[in-house]
C-alpha cells in the first residue's frame, strides 16, 4: 500500500472518501503528464545542443574564430544542464513514500540550482580563455564562421519559446531556468557575431574584437548563472508565491460555507506544485464532525479549483467575538 500523510479535513472512514482519492489521481495523473512533457522538451534540448557545440567547436577551430569556440564550449556545457533537468524530472516523478511525505519535486529545483551553478562556472572559463588569446598574433577568422552562429540564433530562439511556454506552464523552475539559458546563447551568439564581423571587416583595427567577443558570451552566461542560482535558491527555501496566489488560495477557502475567516495562509514550493498550510476560524460553538466537515470541504475545493496546489494541510481555530454556548453536561467557567 502507497504511504502518504493524513491530513485534517480527510475522513478515511465515510464514503466521501472516494471522491477525494479520485481528485488525489486526477491530480497525480495531471503532474505526471506535466512531467512527461517537460522531460520530452529536456530530451530535444539535449539534442539540439549537442549538435550546436559539434558544429561551433569543429568550425570555430577550423575557422580560427576564438568567438564561435566559445559559443561551442557554452553549447557542450548546455548538454550538461539539459541533462540534469531531465534527471531532475525523472527523480521528480517518484511518489511520495514515508521518507518524503511531501514528494520528490524538490530534485527538479535543485537541477535548477546545478544548472545555474554550470552557467556561472562555464562563463568564466569562457572569459579566462578569451582574455588569454587577446595578445596573440595569428590570421583572421575565415568567413563561414558566421554560418554556425546564424544557426545557433534560429535554434535556440525556437527553443526559447517552446521552453518557456512549457515551463511556465508546468511551473517547472528548472526548465525555466534551462529557457533562460537559451536566452542568453541568443544573446551571446549575437554578441560573437558582431565580434566576428568587426574582425572581418578590418582585420587590421580589429583583429582583437573577435577575442572580446568571447569575452562578452562569457560575462552574460556567468550572470544568467547567478540569476538562475538566486531563483532556485528561493525556491529551496521555501520562499512564499506571490500575493495574487496567496489571495486567490484564501478567496477560494472564504467560499465554503462555515468558514468565518482565514488567519493565516502558507504555501511553499515542492517541485511543480505548492503545499498549502491553512489555519481557518470556525463557529467555536461547532462540533469536531462539524468543523472536521468544513475543513474536508475546503481541501477539496482547493483541489478542484487550483490545480498547481499539491495538498492542503488545515488546522481549525474558534472564531474570536461569538459567545461561547455551555453544554447540559460542561462545568460551569470560573
Amino acid at each position: 500500500m502507497e504511504w502518504r500523510p493524513l491530513y485534517i479535513g480527510e475522513d478515511l472512514g465515510d464514503t466521501g472518501n472516494a471522491d477525494v482519492s479520485t481528485e488525489e489521481r486526477v491530480a497525480a495523473n495531471v503532474e505526471q503528464g506535466r512531467l512527461k512533457l517537460g522531460r520530452r522538451v529536456a530530451a530535444w534540448s539535449i539534442l539540439a545542443s549537442a549538435l550546436l557545440a559539434a558544429a561551433n567547436l569543429t568550425i570555430g577551430l577550423r575557422a580560427g574564430s576564438t568567438s564561435v569556440v566559445a559559443a561551442g564550449l557554452e553549447f557542450a556545457g548546455d548538454v550538461l544542464a539539459s541533462t540534469f533537468v531531465l534527471a531532475g524530472m525523472y527523480i521528480a516523478a517518484k511518489p511520495a513514500d514515508s521518507n518524503h511525505p511531501y514528494g520528490h519535486g524538490r530534485f527538479e529545483t535543485i537541477a535548477g540550482l546545478i544548472v545555474g551553478m554550470i552557467l556561472a562556472a562555464g562563463g568564466a572559463g569562457i572569459c579566462y580563455r578569451s582574455l588569454q588569446k587577446v595578445g596573440e598574433g595569428h590570421d583572421p577568422p575565415a568567413l563561414f564562421a558566421v554560418w554556425p552562429l546564424l544557426g545557433a540564433i534560429v535554434v535556440r530562439s525556437f527553443m526559447l519559446a517552446i521552453k518557456l511556454r512549457v515551463g511556465r506552464r508546468i511551473r517547472s523552475s528548472s526548465l525555466v531556468a534551462d529557457a533562460w539559458n537559451d536566452g542568453v546563447d541568443i544573446l551571446s551568439a549575437a554578441a560573437a557575431l558582431g565580434a566576428l564581423g568587426l574582425t572581418l571587416h578590418n582585420p587590421a583595427e580589429f583583429l582583437a574584437a573577435d577575442h572580446y567577443g568571447g569575452v562578452a558570451v562569457g560575462v552574460v552566461v556567468t550572470l544568467t548563472g547567478f540569476r538562475v542560482i538566486r531563483d532556485a535558491s528561493l525556491e529551496l527555501t521555501d520562499t512564499m508565491p506571490d500575493g495574487g496566489s496567496l489571495d486567490e488560495i484564501r478567496s477560494v477557502a472564504l467560499r465554503v460555507p462555515g468558514v468565518i475567516a482565514v488567519e493565516k495562509c502558507f504555501a511553499r514550493k515542492t517541485g511543480l506544485r505548492y503545499h498549502v498550510d491553512l489555519h481557518l476560524e470556525v463557529d467555536p460553538n461547532s462540533t469536531v464532525w462539524e468543523s472536521h466537515a468544513v475543513a474536508k470541504e475546503v481541501r477539496t475545493l482547493l483541489s478542484r479549483q487550483l490545480d498547481w496546489i499539491a495538498d492542503v494541510l488545515i488546522h481549525v481555530e474558534p472564531a474570536p467575538g461569538i459567545e461561547r454556548r455551555k453544554t447540559p453536561r460542561e462545568p460551569p467557567i470560573e
